[in-house]
C-alpha cells in the first residue's frame, strides 16, 4: 500500500475524544504523542499502567483512513478492549487462539469489507503468511505494538517472536508505528527502537509515579499470619495474591477458603477450562482474590482491583512494578505488599547462576536481581527507590510507602552480624539458620547436643536478642553478600569471604535496619488509611447517594450478564460514583459526565435517567 494521504478524512483527535470516549482533555503526554502518530511518525509511549496508553493509539485508529493493527500478546486484554470499544461504537475485533472459528471468520469477512477501525491480533498469528497477505490487501491507519518491552531481549518479559515485528513492518512502508510500554527501563527503551527499527520515532515518557499505590515491604516472619492480617483490612475487595510456584500457589487458596474467603487459584498448570472460569469470575466484578503464578494478570483490564499481595519476591524492579500496577488502574486507592525472606534471595540468586542464558544478559539479570533485593531492604523512599530503576527522580518522600510513612531506623550492626558470622563458620557452615539462632540464643535443641555446640565460644553470645532479630540480621547478610545459602537435603549458610571478611575484621560499619517484633508489625501506612467500605476506597458516594450508586451497580450487573460483558466495560465506578454525587437532569446532563460517549449516551441514557428517576421519588 502507498502511503495514506493526510489531508483526506482526517478527524480532529480531540473531537474522537470528546465524541466516542467521553472525556473533556487530554491527560499528560497523551495529545503530543497522538497528533505524532495521526501526522504519520513513529512513536514510543512510556506511561505507567493506568495512565491512558490505549487511547495513544485508539484516538489515532480512528482519526486515520483505514483500519488499525494492535499487537498484543495478551488474550484477556484483547478481549477487554474489544468489548470495551464495541460499547463505544467502535467497530473492533481479535484474532488469536482461543477465538472460536465462526467468530474469526466474522472477522475476517469485516477485515475484507473495510468495516474495521481496529484489529487486536497475537504477534503469532500476525507473523502467519495468511493474516499479511490479508492485511497486504487493506487500508492500514497503523499498526501499534502494546507491551513493547517483550520485544526486548533485556525485558523482563522477552518474547522471541516480537522481534520479527520489524520485517513485518516492512510490508506496509509508510504507515506509522507507535510502540507502548509501562515498563522499561533506559536500556530496554532503546532495545525497543532498535528491534523495531524506529530509530526515527520520537519518545513520549511520563512519569511512572502513580500516587494512588501504596507500597509496602515486610521481611517474613510468619508468612500465613501477615498474609491474613492484611486480606483482614481489605475485606469485600478484589486482589492479587502472587506465589513464585504452582503448589504454592494452590495451597493458599485453599487455605483462604478455609479462613472463608473467596479465593481462586490460578497457575499455567490448570486446564484452558479451570482457567478461562476463574478469569470469567475474577472480571465479572465478583469481590474475589485471585491467588496466582506471574501466569495470570498480564493485561487484567479491570480498573478495581484494590490490593496486590507478593508471597516471594520477583527478579526485578521491572517485573514487580508490572505486577503492582495491576492494582488501582480507577486511580483510587491501593495497597501492595511485598513478603520476603532471605531464601528469596539465596534461591533467586542459585536460578540466576544456573541460568544457561549468554554472558551478557546474565550480567543484565543479576544487576536486576540486586536492584530488587535493594528495594526490599531499603530503608530511604520505596517509592522513589523503585522509580529510580527506571530512571525516574522524585523531588521528595512519596508519603504513600511504608518507608515514610513508617520509617524503620538504623543501628550499627556490625557486632551482631560479627556473631552470626562466627557462629556459622565455627558451626563448619553446614547449617541453616534455625540452627544458627539456637546456638546463639544457647538453646539446648537435639542437634546442638549431638554436635556438642554447647561448648563453642558462640553459644549463648546472643541470648539477649529474640530470634527474630537473629533472623533479621542473618537475611540482611544475605541480601548484602555476605552469606550464601546452598541448597540439598536442608538449606545451610556459608560465608562469603569477599563480603564477610571486612565484617569479621571491623574494617566496615555494617548499618541495619532495627526492624519491630512481629507481635507490633502492623500493615504500613495502616495509621493513614481512611476506613475502606464496598471495595471502593476512597471514591465511596456521600451517605446519601450511596443507595443510587448501588442501584446503577446493580442495573450495571444485569447489563453487563446479559451481554456476557465485564461490568467496567459498561461504565467504571468512577461514572457510577459522579452520576450518585449530581443526578444528570436529562441526557444533555448525562452527556457531560467524564466516560460518557455518545454511543453510551444512546444505549443508557434512558436507563439511566430512569433509576436515578426512581431513586429521587
Amino acid at each position: 500500500m502507498p502511503a495514506q494521504d493526510m489531508g483526506e478524512g482526517r478527524t480532529a483527535p480531540r473531537d474522537v475524544l470528546r465524541r466516542v470516549f467521553g472525556f473533556p482533555a487530554f491527560r499528560g503526554l497523551q495529545e503530543a504523542a497522538i497528533e505524532r502518530v495521526v501526522a504519520g511518525g513513529d512513536a514510543l509511549v512510556l506511561m505507567p499502567t493506568g495512565g491512558g496508553k490505549s487511547l495513544c493509539y485508539q484516538v489515532p485508529a480512528l482519526c486515520r483512513l483505514g483500519t488499525a493493527i494492535v499487537v498484543s500478546p495478551l488474550i484477556a486484554l484483547m478481549d477487554d478492549q474489544v468489548a470495551a470499544l464495541r460499547q463505544l461504537g467502535v467497530a473492533a475485533g481479535a484474532l488469536h487462539s482461543e477465538v472460536e472459528i465462526d467468530a474469526a471468520r466474522t472477522i475476517a469477512n469485516d477485515l475484507d469489507a473495510g468495516r474495521l477501525d481496529l484489529l487486536y491480533v497475537s504477534p503469532e498469528r500476525l507473523s502467519m503468511p495468511g493474516t499479511l497477505d490479508r492485511l497486504a490487501r487493506q487500508r492500514i491507519a497503523l499498526l501499534a505494538i502494546d507491551e513493547a518491552h517483550c520485544v526486548s531481549a533485556w525485558g523482563h518479559e522477552f518474547r522471541p517472536e516480537y522481534r520479527g515485528l520489524a520485517r513485518v513492518a516492512q510490508r506496509f512502508p509508510g504507515v506509522p508505528r507507535i510502540a507502548l510500554t509501562a515498563t522499561a527501563d533506559p536500556r530496554t527503551r532503546l532495545d525497543i527502537l532498535h528491534a523495531l527499527g524506529m530509530d526515527e520515532a520520537e519518545m513520549f515518557t511520563a512519569s511512572f509515579h502513580r500516587p494512588n499505590l501504596h507500597i509496602a515491604a515486610q521481611a517474613k516472619e510468619s508468612e500465613a499470619k501477615q498474609l491474613s492480617a492484611f486480606l483482614a483490612r481489605h475485606k469485600g475487595m478484589a486482589g492479587i495474591v502472587y506465589c513464585g510456584s504452582r503448589n504454592k500457589t494452590e495451597r493458599t487458596a485453599l487455605r483462604l477458603k478455609t479462613e472463608g474467603l473467596t479465593a481462586l487459584p490460578f497457575h499455567a498448570g490448570l486446564s484452558a477450562m479451570e482457567k478461562r472460569v476463574a478469569l470469567t469470575r475474577f472480571r465479572s466484578g465478583e469481590a474475589v482474590i485471585m491467588v496466582a503464578t506471574i501466569a495470570f494478570g498480564m493485561g487484567i483490564d479491570r480498573p478495581d482491583v484494590r490490593f496486590v499481595v507478593h508471597l516471594d519476591m520477583p527478579d526485578s524492579p521491572e517485573a514487580f512494578y508490572q505486577q503492582i500496577g495491576r492494582a488501582g488502574r480507577d486511580g483510587e486507592r491501593a495497597d501492595t505488599l511485598l513478603l520476603y525472606g532471605g531464601e528469596d534471595i539465596a534461591r533467586a540468586r542459585h536460578w540466576l547462576a544456573q541460568s544457561s542464558a549468554p554472558e551478557a544478559q546474565q550480567r543484565i539479570q543479576r544487576e536486576r536481581l540486586e536492584a530488587m533485593i535493594s528495594l526490599t531492604e531499603t530503608t530511604a523512599c520505596r517509592t522513589g527507590s523503585l522509580l529510580s530503576c527506571f530512571g525516574e527522580t522524585l523531588p521528595g518522600p512519596c508519603g504513600h510507602c511504608d518507608a515514610c510513612t513508617s520509617p524503620v531506623a538504623l543501628f550499627d550492626g556490625t557486632v551482631a552480624a560479627q556473631k552470626v558470622l562466627s557462629a556459622i563458620y565455627r558451626t563448619g557452615q553446614r547449617f541453616g539458620a534455625m540452627h544458627i539462632v539456637s546456638v546463639l540464643r544457647g538453646q539446648e535443641t537435639p542437634m546442638i547436643l549431638k554436635h556438642r555446640h554447647q561448648e563453642l565460644p558462640t553459644y549463648g553470645i546472643g541470648s539477649d536478642r529474640p530470634p527474630g532479630f537473629w533472623r533479621g540480621v542473618i537475611r540482611q547478610l544475605i541480601a548484602r553478600g555476605a552469606l550464601r545459602t546452598e541448597s540439598g537435603e536442608y538449606a545451610t549458610l556459608s560465608l562469603v569471604p569477599e563480603q564477610a571478611r571486612p565484617i569479621l575484621r571491623s574494617e566496615t560499619t555494617l548499618m541495619l535496619r532495627d526492624e519491630p517484633e512481629p507481635a507490633r508489625l502492623q500493615t504500613p501506612g495502616r495509621r493513614d488509611r481512611a476506613p475502606l467500605s464496598t471495595g471502593m476506597a476512597e471514591g465511596v458516594p456521600a451517605p446519601g447517594a450511596a443507595g443510587l450508586f448501588d442501584a446503577l451497580r446493580q442495573w450495571r450487573a444485569t447489563e453487563a450478564k446479559a451481554q456476557s460483558v465485564p461490568p467496567y466495560v459498561i461504565f467504571h465506578d468512577s461514572v457510577l460514583r459522579e452520576i450518585s454525587s449530581a443526578p444528570p437532569a436529562d441526557l444533555g446532563d448525562l452527556g457531560e459526565i467524564k466516560g460518557v460517549g455518545a454511543s453510551k449516551l444512546q444505549r443508557y441514557g434512558a436507563a439511566v435517567l430512569e433509576i436515578t428517576r426512581r431513586h429521587a421519588s
